[in-house]
């Protein structure tokens, strides 16, 4: 089940995603050919990468941030960045330009010391936008619950892409991430799974004063809870007009 888009284009040009995503492309082109060189690239993610050992010994403490904008993959960065894309633009409509991109850095750092506070003596590197995306995300399905997200739905030989209510896509994405983080322990690590949920959490809660402001339900009145302007429409989104049969 992969996002493909939602259908809620924003109001005003997202400036502040569009610069966080070409800032997480052109840093992972420059140091995309030290994957060439094992060594190389380990000991360029132990210098920047969100080391929890590091930091329970008062050391590397800018890693909170640096590990924002590094990934370990063209998979991993893709992956980040088409969440971004779909989700982070109506999230900047709603807190303006500056806001989002505080909210976007700050949500960034407590989505790591969520991950730090679940192993403080880890010694694997951590790299990735995705605690940060989290929160985006977290905020995105408060304000928004019921706007609709194309799904790619995927099941042995079934390909459908499926619109579903934001609050669905992404309650699940978030059941997955609290079912890795218990599970981590059991099953070898990998995945970030407490700053992807931590990183959720903190987008609702940082996101509920701007809700309440808002109007809080009565925002959601207004609404139907979807962004409030009309929604986008695909070609190949069904059609809204009834099929005429030859007789």
């Amino acid at each position: 089940m992969f996002p493909l888009r939602d259908h809620n284009p924003s109001q005003r040009t997202p400036y502040v995603t569009y610069v966080l995503m070409a800032a997480n492309i052109l840093i992972f082109i420059a140091y995309w050919p030290m994957f060439d060189t094992p060594r190389e690239i380990n000991n360029f993610f132990y210098t920047w990468a969100l080391m929890p050992a590091q930091i329970q010994q008062g050391n590397q403490y800018y890693g909170f941030v640096t590990s924002m904008f590094l990934h370990g993959g063209l998979m991993h960065l893709g992956g980040n960045m088409l969440f971004l894309w779909i989700f982070g633009d109506n999230m900047e409509d709603e807190w303006g330009h500056v806001g989002f991109l505080g909210f976007y850095l700050g949500c960034g750092i407590l989505a790591g010391l969520t991950h730090y506070a679940a192993d403080p003596s880890s010694t694997v590197p951590t790299v990735g936008a995705s605690g940060a995306i989290a929160a985006v995300m977290g905020g995105y399905v408060l304000l928004f619950p019921k706007a609709k997200v194309d799904i790619l739905f995927i099941f042995i030989i079934i390909f459908r892409i499926i619109p579903v209510p934001a609050w669905v896509m992404l309650g699940a994405w978030f059941a997955l991430q609290l079912f890795g983080g218990f599970s981590a322990p059991l099953t070898g690590g990998g995945v970030a799974y407490w700053a992807h949920a931590g990183g959720f959490v903190v987008g609702m809660l940082a996101t509920l004063p701007l809700w309440m402001i808002k109007g809080g339900t009565g925002f959601w009145q207004r609404t139907d809870m979807h962004p409030p302007h009309p929604d986008a429409t695909y070609k190949l989104s069904r059609s809204s007009i009834p099929k005429v049969r030859r007789k």
